[in-house]
Order: structure tokens, then sequence, then C-alpha cells
């Protein structure tokens, strides 16, 4: 394919060699004339293991050339990829000013062209971005509305995953491949570029491929500060730091896996808060400063506060609650996410019912029975015998169990509004209905 890459910095250059190097004519595009130089003169305009001899081969063999000529590069070309930097604003938020100058400049060009060609947005962005900013301004430059006056125009985002030191490498053996169609005909361009390159290729909306890199990030981000916290208690300790996380990483079932890592409801139970409040004490009593193990019950606690502000926003008092026992399966009550937002429901007045086959007050003992008439003592006027004496009373009902017996029951429609707090398995279906709110999806 004929590619225009936007932009020489580490992910451009680095896109622009690699791609050359896999077959494509390739042609990138800068502002700055010293980068344009380098590139056309076979060096790579950033240090970077293997992009020096890539790029002179690929120049050597024409594969890849360069200009400040982005009219050039556009009729050049049948996929654009922008590439150009995203940076921070002082405040924090995202600075989108080179992508709407490049995206300016691209739809001019593409005014004048025919034939089919494919804009895809490589640059890091906030989800939004692209539907909501980028692409208006595209459509005001080319004239026409997205899939009827400018039908040869295609749009995606295909979000970058190379580390600086190893781009070479990354490019080449990715861990996925992510790719945000506007539609089939964009994901398919986009597609062909990477032809023969390993792992896993996900078609997914604009949105979700924005907030992809963003997800990926930010846990990167939060794996490096919890192993540099946890090092640092257990250098206060007297513990090997490294032992711990030897034994850690070993676990594939819990620990490096899929497990927890599902939006959902807040965690609880006889455990986890147990432990985190234990090891963030003992990291106060060393003097270490753990912001981020010393923030994860209060992010915990917000969590559920998301579902009272809910049921607060439908203006409907009768409320039921499907679950009330901190896991499937049990009656352990005990740090019960469920029970704290029983607690906070019925404090706020809220007329509250609630269904737990595996609760019953007359079986309730020992630390079980103390916590719940510590936490919630009026929870025997409020347990209900029956799925459908909830269903009967209910305004609102919200869903924190997978119980088959509460599942099959739970109506569709407007009435009662489902909070849904687990993602359930018709999470997509009702997402359409009127009367169904999702927690965090």
């Amino acid at each position: 394919m004929r590619v225009s890459v936007f932009g020489l910095g580490y992910v451009g250059c680095v896109s622009a060699a690699c791609l050359a190097s896999m077959g494509h004519e390739v042609i990138g595009v800068d502002v700055n004339q010293a980068k344009v130089d380098l590139v056309n003169d076979g060096k790579a305009p950033v240090v970077e293991e293997r992009i020096g001899e890539l790029t002179a081969e690929v120049v050597r063999t024409g594969a890849l050339r360069a200009t400040r000529d982005v009219r050039e590069a556009i009729m050049g070309s049948e996929v654009s990829l922008i590439c150009v930097g995203t940076p921070s604003e002082p405040n924090g938020s995202l600075c989108t000013t080179y992508l709407e100058r490049v995206t300016e400049e691209i739809g001019s060009a593409l005014a004048e062209r025919g034939g089919r060609h494919t804009v895809v947005f490589r640059s890091t962005m906030l989800p939004g971005t692209c539907l909501n900013l980028l692409l208006p301004i595209l459509e005001k430059y080319v004239g026409g509305t997205a899939g009827v006056g400018w039908a040869d125009v295609g749009v995606a985002v295909n979000p970058e995953f190379l580390r600086e030191g190893t781009s070479v490498r990354d490019f080449f053996d990715p861990p996925k491949t992510v790719i945000g169609e506007l539609d089939p005909a964009s994901g398919d361009a986009v597609t062909a570029l990477y032809d023969g390159l390993p792992g896993e290729v996900f078609r997914v909306p604009v949105p979700t491929a924005e907030a992809i890199k963003y997800a990926d990030n930010a846990f990167h981000g939060l794996k490096i500060g919890f192993a540099n916290e946890l090092g640092a208690v257990c250098q206060a300790l007297g513990v090997d730091s490294h032992q711990v996380m030897d034994v850690f990483l070993a676990d594939r079932k819990l620990n490096v896996s899929p497990a927890y890592l599902r939006p959902g409801f807040a965690f609880g139970g006889s455990c986890l808060p147990k432990d985190l409040r234990s090891l963030v004490h003992a990291a106060q009593r060393a003097d270490v400063s753990v912001p981020i193990l010393a923030h994860v019950l209060p992010s915990n606690s917000a969590h559920l506060q998301r579902a009272v502000e809910l049921v607060e926003r439908t203006g409907k008092r009768r409320v039921g609650l499907f679950g009330l026992s901190f896991k499937p399966g049990t009656d352990d009550l005990r740090e019960s996410p469920l029970v704290e937002l029983a607690e906070r429901l019925f404090g706020k007045g809220y007329d509250l019912k609630i269904y737990d086959a595996n609760v019953s007050l007359s079986r309730l003992i020992g630390a079980n029975r103390e916590y719940i008439e510590t936490r919630l003592p009026h929870l025997g006027q409020l347990l209900a015998d029956s799925v459908g004496e909830v269903l009967e009373h209910a305004e609102v009902c919200l869903v924190g169990t997978r119980d088959p017996a509460v599942l099959s029951a739970l109506p569709h429609g407007d009435r009662p509004v489902i909070v849904d707090l687990i993602h359930l398995p018709d999470a997509e279906a009702r997402r359409a209905e009127p009367g169904y709110v999702g927690l965090a999806w």
C-alpha cells in the first residue's frame, strides 16, 4: 500500500520505517525540515535500537522518503497515519492542537483528491476526541457528511503499543493490534497495513480503541507504583521484597491473570479490607508513604457510592436489593459491600426490601450475626422470602447476585428500573431499554 505518516517523532519514525520494510511505499511528513532532511539522507531523527539501520535500508531501496508538503503526501498515498504529539497542558488536560492542525491540512488536501483514502489516527487521545472533535474538522474541510457526501474517506483509530528502547521489536511483535473503525472498509484498510504480523487483532468501535491505550498505560503505572510501594514497606519491615514478588508473580491464577479485572461492584469480605488496613497501618508506623495502597479502600467506597447515586437519580423511593453476602455461594456478610449499600440506602430513608437465598436471619451465628446486628440491626424487617416479593415491592431493583432464580425473574422494559451491579449476562441486550442502568459499563 501507499502510506503517508504524519509526524516523524518516535512513533511516526518507527511506524514509517517498519511499514516500509514490510513492502509498503511510505512518505513521511513533518513540519521540521531537519527531520525531513535526516530521513531523506537515510538517517533516523530519533535514537532507538535498530531504527538507524532500518531507516538507511528502506530509504536506500526507495521504500521511504520524507516531505513537508501535506498535499504531496496525500496525493501519493491511500492511507494516512497521524502520529503527531498530544502533550499535556499545564492543567493536565490533553493538548490536541497538533492533531487539529494536521486534520485541517489533510482535510483540505483530500478535498482535491479523488479515490478512496483512509485517515488513521495513531496518536494517543482520549475517548471522544476522534468522533467529537477531529471527525467534524475533517468533514468541514473535505465537505459533506460522514457516510453520505464523502464516502471515499475512511477514518480509523489505531493506537500504538511501542515502548521507547524496544519500539522496532514491539512493532514487529506487537502484544495486540487495535483498530477502532468508523466503518468496515476503514478497518479493512488498517488491517491490511499489518498483514503478516503476529498477535490478536481487535476491531472495535472508535471510542473503545481510544480508551484501550489509556487502560494499558494506567495499569502499567499502577503496577510500577504498587511494586515500589510494596518494596518500600517490605524494606522497612526487614523483608526481601524481591523474594515476595517472585512468589507473587508465580501465581498466574489470581495475581498475574484476568482475575479481578472486570468492572463490577465494590469488594468486601473478611480478608481484603482488613489486610489492606493492616498493611497501610504498618507502613504509616514505619513512616513509609504509600499513597496508592492508602487510597484503595477510599476508591472502593467511592465506587459503592456511585450505586447509591444511581438510585438517587431515579427519584423513586421503593427499592429492592438482590444479594447481600459479599460473595456468591456464601452467607458471609462481614464487610459485604451490599450490606454497606443497604445501610446507606436505609439510612437515607428508602423503603427497602432485600432478597438473598443464602441469607436467613435465623441461621446467622457468631461474628456474622454480630456484624449484621451492628451495621444493619433492622435486617429482619428488610429481608424478603422470595424474588417475587421484592419485584412486587420495588420501583428500583439493584442486582448484586447471579442467582439463576433472580436473573430469570428480572423483567424487561422500564419498570422497575434495573440497576446492574454485576454486568448481567444479557447486559448488552438491556442497554437499549429505558429501565436499565449499568454501574460501570
